[in-house]
């Protein structure tokens, strides 16, 4: 099974951009994505953005991950 999480777009240039997610960022590639716009939710697997998502299904996600977390106890 694969897992791509929603990451808020924090800065870009050219084809790679940091994104950041409860505190937490790190460098991805835009090479999928190149339309990523600074301050929108990508979902990001493997180092790539592979799509934009808007805030709204982003915390909606987010919300389950985090739930499904606190039921295996991390």
């Amino acid at each position: 099974m694969c897992l791509a999480v929603p990451m808020k777009l924090v800065s870009r240039e050219e084809l790679k951009g940091v994104v950041e997610l409860s505190g937490v960022r790190r460098e991805v590639s835009l090479m999928l994505l190149p339309e990523a716009e600074v301050g929108r939710y990508v979902l990001v697997h493997a180092g790539y953005a592979i799509s934009q998502v808007d805030e709204e299904e982003a915390e909606t996600t987010l919300a389950l991950l985090r739930e499904a977390l606190a039921a295996e106890g991390v």
